[in-house]
């Protein structure tokens, strides 16, 4: 049964325009709360985070409206990165866990994210459940009046959260004569990870720290890397770190300012972490869209990847179901269970510091750690259809993977929040990848104007 609200990542939408608006975010919370709440005969409570946006205040309060209604009481953490909410959602005890945010998003946008009580997203049978919810919420048993939830805000949420990823540094380990510029995306982190870096002794420089409700991953952040880029370059800095709105993604630059996304951050954690015996699965779990350069270079170490669908959560079921214990997305999302249940991009850019600091060489010299594939990827939009079952698609598709045949490789679906057809093709020869993918793109086209 395919889902009617919920994404790959939680529901998502412009702010106040459906499904992103106080009445959703009202019936959502009561729904949730139902479900979560017939678990036992005990007070049951949310935890509910946010990140900076100025849709967030709408939001929160209509959340917090319906757990209560339904007899959930309400923890308020405030600004705060997912993956701490996911953390704080196990440490309380929590029933469920709601992060406020459409991570990498402009402020225009807004979601919002479900933890179970074990800090993991939600399967597809619990939102599933949860819709229904919704559809049906006159239905809806509501508290008593002397059993309405309450709602109380917790104080110390930054602090334990600092502490939390403090704790993955090797306590042998500080950040003492590392520069480090640290882009905030004027999300989440904004105070969070500049603390955790400074109180590790690294000299920090932070940007993207002034959040005004409006300028969240404006012209900063993990998608729009330049200005990172180019103050370390200005700073002289050993390095920069880059989050996005929400801080569950990473990407970072090395002393020169150039870039090194997650496909590359992987790649250099996976290695450390087999050379110490820390890496287990045999390899890594990543997505369809990581490059062909990390398979070869992993395959040269011995090492392992399996490629799951686009989403983090796909990459953390695979991994949680096969034993692995690091995975992630290219677009920066890295997932380590022995520290987490979601993708923590403060925790990653930690463990990464770890291994620069142990190697005490140039970034530069360190984090490059293969020449990545010619990749290039098209977006075609259509408005109705399903173009790819076409037969003009299907051949072009055919004549494509055979031209390309082991040199390279093709990935092409529809996006998951837009009516876009994405192709994708990587290759040793990016002429011929660009060649197969523009025939690709006009048999698509063809079949969308049909």
């Amino acid at each position: 049964m395919t889902r009617k609200y919920f994404g790959t990542d939680g529901i998502r939408g412009k702010a106040n325009t459906n499904p992103m608006t106080a009445e959703m975010a009202l019936k959502l919370g009561k729904a949730a709360g139902v479900h979560f709440a017939s678990r036992g005969d005990f007070r049951h409570r949310v935890v509910i985070g946010k990140d900076t946006r100025l849709s967030g205040y709408m939001i929160e309060p209509a959340l917090t409206a319906g757990f209560i209604s339904v007899g959930m009481d309400v923890i308020l953490v405030g600004p705060l990165p997912t993956p701490a909410i996911a953390m704080l959602t196990r440490s309380l005890r929590a029933d469920i866990g709601v992060m406020i945010s459409a991570s990498h998003n402009a402020f225009q946008d807004n979601g919002i994210k479900l933890f179970g009580p074990d800090g993991y997203k939600l399967s597809d049978e619990v939102e599933l459940a949860i819709e229904d919810g919704i559809d049906n919420f006159e239905d809806l048993p509501l508290a008593s009046p002397e059993k309405l939830g309450r709602a109380t805000r917790l104080d110390d949420a930054q602090g334990r959260y600092i502490e939390f990823a403090k704790s993955s540094f090797p306590r042998q380990q500080l950040l003492k004569g590392l520069k480090i510029v640290v882009d905030c995306a004027n999300g989440a982190a904004y105070k969070v990870a500049p603390t955790v870096l400074w109180e590790l002794e690294a000299e920090v420089i932070a940007m993207g720290n002034k959040p005004d409700g409006f300028n969240i991953n404006d012209g900063c952040g993990s998608t729009a890397t330049d200005a990172m880029c180019k103050r370390v370059v200005e700073e002289g800095a050993d390095l920069g770190i880059a989050l996005d709105g929400d801080a569950d993604r990473l990407i970072m630059c090395d002393e020169k300012g150039r870039v090194i996304d997650g496909d590359q951050l992987m790649a250099l954690t996976a290695k450390s972490w087999a050379d110490r015996g820390m890496l287990q699965g045999g390899g890594l779990v990543a997505t369809v869209m990581s490059n062909m350069g990390l398979e070869k270079y992993l395959q040269g170490h011995g090492l392992n990847l399996v490629r799951t669908a686009v989403g983090d959560r796909y990459v953390v079921e695979h991994m949680r179901a096969h034993g692995f214990n690091l995975g992630g997305e290219q677009s920066g999302h890295m997932v380590m269970n022995d520290f987490g249940t979601t993708g923590d991009g403060l925790i990653a850019a930690l463990q990464v510091l770890s291994v620069i600091e142990q190697e005490g060489r140039p970034v530069s010299e360190i984090a490059n750690c293969f020449k990545p594939y010619p990749q290039i990827l098209k977006n075609v939009r259509y408005k109705k259809g399903q173009p790819l079952e076409a037969d003009n698609v299907k051949a072009a598709i055919a004549a494509g993977e055979e031209k390309l045949n082991s040199s390279g490789r093709l990935l092409i679906r529809k996006s998951g929040t837009e009516p876009l057809i994405r192709v994708m093709g990587e290759g040793e020869d990016p002429s011929l990848v660009e060649q197969v993918v523009d025939e690709i793109v006009g048999a698509v086209e063809i079949a969308a104007a049909s």
